[in-house]
């Protein structure tokens, strides 16, 4: 009986040389499988963020926050210079030889002065701004001192001015904020910042044409001040530049908000037929 034993494990390891083949032992088979097992349910069970931005989305984000940037750079244009108003007087409001015209923004006033040989005898107000003439800009005083500032001898409405330039810098500081959550939200990867960035531009551009309203109430307010004097008045460019600007961000922001939906709007609208074939 032992040398049956014998005989047989002599041809087992026999056999196994011959082939030439290594045969793990069952718990090697049994570590690998198992390590390999844990390793495929890690794999599976790997939670994909939900809240991530994908290219086609970034690119999109992207394109909005141009547009956002481009609205900024329109009020800070805006907001910077003087010719939010242009008042005119006729040509015989001081003397006969010079007539003077006046121009103001948020925080400066300027007056331009011009001869009146230079001006055509049929027109009956004063020069325009773009014509030559010598020129005196000065920041308005309340700002500084606390005085008001007279103008063809009236008066502008301190207080309104001074509400509608509040409400252009808290604008600008929206603005500011906003793009800061969308730089944040393209770096990070995520779209937890896109909600955020779109109220601050939507209230930005609110606060802009509130900013508008305010400025061209103080403007009629400073005209009724003085009836005996009258001054023929044009909103200038730089209120189309911040009125521009105020509609782009507002666009932006909705932009921005409907990017942060979980699903597609237009998707959700419009939904795809499945044509069968």
């Amino acid at each position: 009986m032992w040398s049956t034993f014998i005989v047989q494990d002599e041809e087992v390891r026999t056999g196994n040389a011959s082939s030439g083949v290594h045969q793990p032992s069952c718990a090697l088979d049994g570590f690998l499988g198992s390590r390999g097992g844990r390793r495929k349910r890690r794999h599976r069970t790997h939670p994909s963020s939900a809240d991530g931005i994908s290219e086609n989305q970034e690119g999109k984000i992207k394109l909005t926050l141009f547009l956002a940037v481009t609205g900024i750079l329109l009020t800070v244009l805006g907001v910077g210079t003087e010719f939010w108003v242009e008042l005119t007087p006729s040509k015989s409001f001081y003397n006969n030889q010079t007539c003077l015209v006046a121009h103001y923004g948020l925080w400066k006033c300027c007056t331009k002065t011009f001869w009146v040989s230079d001006m055509d005898t049929k027109q009956e107000i004063c020069g325009h701004l773009h014509l030559q003439g010598e020129s005196n800009c000065t920041f308005f005083k309340f700002y500084t001192t606390g005085e008001n500032i007279v103008l063809f001898q009236k008066t502008p409405e301190k207080n309104l001015t001074v509400a509608s330039a509040m409400f252009a810098i808290i604008s600008l500081f929206l603005m500011v904020m906003g793009s800061i959550c969308i730089i944040m939200a393209v770096s990070k990867g995520v779209q937890f910042f896109l909600k955020p960035a779109a109220v601050c531009f939507i209230l930005s551009g609110v606060l802009i044409f509130i900013c508008l309203i305010v400025f061209h109430q103080s403007v009629l307010s400073y005209l009724a001040s003085d009836q005996s004097i009258p001054l023929h008045h044009e909103m200038s460019w730089s209120v189309t530049c911040v009125g521009c600007a105020g509609a782009l961000v507002v666009v932006a922001g909705v932009l921005f908000l409907v990017l942060a939906l979980p699903y597609s709007p237009w998707e959700k609208c419009l939904p795809k037929k499945n044509s069968d074939i």
